[in-house]
């Protein structure tokens, strides 16, 4: 490879899949004012990175042709740009890139210091790089979307939360956030990982693959106070006959019936709500999340890993939609 050059997956036109991934080398990047340049040692392939390729946010990304795609990486800063006073090279960072200009298939990236955080030792760089877009996508679904409390109290009454797709990339986390409060989760996925969810803490698993977990009933009869939907093509006439009287949905990714529903809901003034999810990336939010990574109470699920060199493999597997967990590419 020549010097000032690295190693990269980019994509030049929408659509095409893992096919449409070129290996290319490219110039290494420079950091600009607020930027630091960071040597990748893992990133994490997101639904929204094949759905940025497939066309489904055009015009607005990405930015340009040819494009280097996946936001959600962890690496060492190499350089820092003018302005970048809190961190400095040699410094293990995680970091979420900007979805209109991406660069985590790739060597090196470019990363805004207000969207990068130092990585604790005790959490490894594929653990942390699963948790700019994932992570926080659970964390503010049952925060702010559900507004429950991540802590117990013998005061406050048990909450029962539904979680969808719950062995998927932020179904995972959903489970395990939710369990650090006083919530009773009842959660679905396929037959193959109901163990798995029952070990990151759900109380009840369904497949939803039956009668019972295709109509998401509690099988303990429950109704739901709120639903964090990781899962998709689910009408709102499926979850309204099991949410309590202000329940909610907390959609993770609302379409434009998503969207009918929700306005139509508020206009009628009804108790019962549907709330699409847009993430706002917050550092301190991250940092939260690595600490519950650090100290044990958030395990992350790792499906599988492939390297740089055969990162068309990991955007296939992300786009059958099946994994159990994070799909990682490393830099090795």
């Amino acid at each position: 490879m020549a010097a000032n050059l690295m190693k990269a997956l980019c994509y030049d036109r929408y659509g095409g899949g893992a096919e449409g991934l070129k290996h290319v080398e490219i110039p290494i990047p420079t950091p600009k004012k607020d930027e630091v340049l960071l040597k990748l040692e893992s990133a994490s392939v997101n639904p929204v990175d094949w759905k940025i390729q497939k066309g489904m946010l055009r015009p607005f990304m990405p930015g340009k042709f040819p494009f280097v795609p996946v936001t959600d990486v962890a690496g060492e800063v190499v350089e820092v740009g003018p302005g970048v006073q809190n961190f400095k090279a040699g410094d293990k960072v995680v970091s979420m890139l900007s979805f209109r200009n991406g660069g985590g298939l790739a060597e090196y990236a470019v990363a805004n210091k207000t969207l990068t955080v130092k990585r604790p030792p005790e959490v490894s760089a594929s653990e942390s790089s699963t948790l700019p877009i994932a992570g926080l996508t659970a964390l503010q679904a049952i925060t702010e979307g559900a507004g429950l409390k991540l802590e117990k109290s013998s005061t406050d009454k048990q909450t029962n939360v539904l979680i969808t797709a719950a062995s998927g990339g932020v179904g995972h986390f959903a489970v395990q956030l939710a369990k650090l409060g006083n919530i009773h989760v009842t959660a679905t996925c396929g037959a193959r990982n109901i163990e798995l969810v029952k070990s990151l803490g759900a109380d009840e698993v369904i497949d939803y693959k039956t009668p019972e977990g295709a109509a998401l009933k509690s099988p303990s009869g429950r109704k739901y106070d709120a639903v964090i939907h990781c899962a998709t093509s689910i009408p709102w006439s499926t979850f309204e006959p099991n949410l309590s009287e202000n329940g909610k949905v907390i959609d993770m990714t609302p379409g434009p019936r998503a969207f009918l529903t929700s306005f139509t809901k508020k206009l009628t003034f009804s108790k019962k709500m549907l709330v699409p999810l847009f993430v706002a990336s917050k550092s301190g939010n991250l940092e939260y999340m690595l600490g519950l990574v650090r100290d044990g109470k958030i395990k992350v699920v790792i499906d599988s890993k492939f390297p740089l060199a055969k990162a068309e493999e990991a955007w296939a597997k992300i786009m059958d939609g099946h994994a159990t967990g994070k799909i990682i590419v490393t830099s090795e």
